[in-house]
């Protein structure tokens, strides 16, 4: 089927309009309507080539919400008129262990990228979500709440379940001390999601001008990082630290701030390697960990959470062809939180 989207024909060019074709309708997929699309700065990266080689034509996204329109003869999860989101990957072995249990992210073949990857067949480059239509699995699609903006959940699709992910997985609740470093298109759903799950949270950020938004959304305090010593009141206090930030910093700074048996946890992707102090692990038996995405089975849960909780991401909503202002504009940091594209304007 035809499709209308934007795309970068190479790592230097800006995206443009560009007409391509999606796979015919297989037995177990279903067609939607994308109605929105959210702009994540890993799009960024990968359009622009920073993350090593790419493959263009390029069309990403992988922030997807949308409406079926067709389903396939086999299809039994979507009937025509759902509301469906698609997220980082489309699709990975499925025989694996990862996969069998539902953490496809962690496939041992590795998962299929919803763009800049090539299909599992090897040879069909993966085309994303800055389009009008997708074609998808079903198996690899979840199920939105009616009851939540299109708009706000397409970023849920990757920012939001990258942040529910740890915040479940380390059991962040009534009597944990959680802490967001950076209020970010990442950070902020981390304290939407801590705060609803009743732990105390903390927002460490450079930016003090966000202080209010940070507490509208949840925070209990805000800190700057600007501050001298701003560490130094919080000595082995947190049970978990979410680091969403993507610049370089020291580290050890943080772990510092964990207390007996807390965790750290990198989510966001740095320039340079950390450098980890011994030091900084040893004396509250700490842990430094990551964390990607999540599953499917987890992407559910999480947006039957959100419908409960009537949880969305802040979005500034754009036209299609306003992307590469948008871009300029995500990498100096000045969108809250994320910039989403009305998919009707491609």
């Amino acid at each position: 089927m035809k499709v209308r989207g934007y795309a970068a024909m190479s790592a230097k060019a800006p995206l443009a309009p560009w007409e391509f074709k999606r796979r015919d309708l297989g037995a177990h997929d279903v067609a939607l309507d994308i109605k929105y699309s959210g702009i994540c700065h890993s799009d960024i990266h990968q359009a622009r080539e920073e993350w090593g080689p790419a493959i263009f034509p390029m069309v990403p996204g992988h922030e997807i919400a949308g409406v079926v329109t067709s389903i396939g003869s086999a299809v039994s999860k979507f009937k025509v008129g759902d509301l469906i989101g698609v997220g980082v990957f489309v699709d990975s072995c499925r025989v694996c262990e990862p996969c069998k249990n539902g953490t496809q992210q962690y496939c041992i073949e590795g998962m299929t990228g919803t763009y800049n990857q090539l299909e599992r067949d090897g040879k069909t480059p993966a085309m994303g979500g800055y389009a009008n239509v997708m074609v998808i699995n079903e198996d690899y699609a979840v199920t939105i709440p009616a009851n939540l903006s299109l708009d706000g959940v397409a970023p849920l699709l990757c920012a939001g379940i990258t942040l529910y992910s740890p915040i479940k997985h380390w059991k962040a609740g009534p009597g944990k001390k959680v802490a967001v470093m950076g209020l970010g298109g990442l950070g902020h759903m981390g304290v939407k999601f801590a705060a609803a799950m009743g732990a105390e949270v903390t927002v460490f950020s450079h930016s003090p001008s966000k202080e209010a938004d940070a507490k509208a959304m949840g925070a209990h305090r805000f800190v700057s990082t600007k501050s001298e010593g701003f560490h130094n009141k919080y000595s082995k206090h947190f049970d978990l630290i979410l680091n969403t930030v993507s610049a370089e910093l020291d580290i050890n700074i943080y772990l510092s701030m964990l207390g007996v048996d807390g965790t750290l946890v990198v989510i966001g992707l740095p320039g340079k390697p950390y450098s980890v102090d011994a030091g900084s692990l040893l004396p509250a038996r700490r842990s430094l960990s990551g964390s990607m995405i999540g599953g499917i089975p987890e992407m559910q849960e999480m947006l039957d959470f959100c419908g409960k909780h009537n949880i969305v991401s802040d979005v500034e909503v754009i036209k299609a062809d306003y992307i590469n202002e948008a871009y300029e504009r995500t990498v100096a940091s000045d969108v809250k939180y994320r910039f989403v594209i009305d998919a009707t304007t491609f």
